[in-house]
């Protein structure tokens, strides 16, 4: 599974780093956002602005199918 960790990254950079993640590899993914509740709501913006599925198992997780 291609995982993307996002520990030590900057807000003003998840936006770029994570549309890159998600557009360039295969499903299934999993983004470790940590437990800052405006990384995940980054996240899932970018998720939700390409109409990807995504769900959250565990805090701190996405994982898109």
């Amino acid at each position: 599974m291609n995982r993307l960790d996002l520990h030590g990254i900057r807000h003003s950079d998840v936006d770029r780093i994570v549309e890159n993640f998600v557009l360039l590899n295969s499903t299934p993914m999993r983004i470790i956002t940590g437990n800052s509740d405006r990384m995940i709501e980054l996240v899932t913006g970018v998720l939700d602005r390409h109409n990807i599925s995504y769900e959250k198992f565990r805090p701190g997780q996405v994982t898109i199918l």
